[in-house]
């Protein structure tokens, strides 16, 4: 969760990316100044708008943002979660070397590591971005098209006359390895 990254735009504008607490607080600044263009963060992962509470002191954001503990072995990153499956699996994943845990995590990895699968993520991250920034914006539907088509000479083209930070932070999605 820690090594999650997250961008905030001020209309068309990128105000900052990094951290979601570092980001929160420039989107807090922002608001406090007056902004008056609409404030938006992304989760650069899925390009997903996240909501924020930013309420309360830049401190008292930074706590209510910081890594959240729970069970697990918090100093390896490891989180525990219930996980559903049906006796046979659960047979199958014990009789596997190093048990359940370890089979599953490197399931996980070789999921990770399929190139198709994480270029339809960073694909979905970045229509998502792209439909609540410039959803209105000319040559959004051929610049869509050309995204899930893979030509990015094309998307690239489609997006020449939007604004620069827009463009650029889609093909920076476009670019990203995201994590299941």
């Amino acid at each position: 969760m820690t090594d999650r990254r997250y961008a905030a735009f001020a209309g068309l504008h990128k105000l900052a990316e990094g951290p979601l607490a570092e980001v929160a607080l420039a989107v807090q600044a922002a608001a406090a100044a007056g902004s008056d263009a609409p404030l938006l963060v992304f989760e650069d992962a899925t390009g997903r708008v996240v909501d924020l509470d930013l309420r309360g002191t830049p401190e008292q954001l930074r706590a209510r943002l910081g890594t959240p503990r729970g069970k697990g072995r918090p100093k390896l990153g490891v989180t525990a979660r219930e996980v559903t499956l049906l006796p046979r699996h659960w047979d199958w994943l014990a009789a596997q070397p190093g048990g359940a845990s370890v089979t599953l995590r490197k399931l996980v990895e070789q999921a990770r590591r399929d190139g198709a699968q994480q270029r339809r993520a960073a694909q979905e991250a970045a229509y998502r971005f792209l439909s609540a920034m410039a959803g209105d914006l000319p040559a959004f539907e051929e610049a869509s098209r050309a995204l899930f088509a893979d030509d990015r000479v094309a998307l690239a083209a489609r997006m020449a006359g939007w604004p620069g930070d827009v463009a650029a932070h889609a093909l920076q999605l476009l670019d990203a390895q995201p994590e299941l």
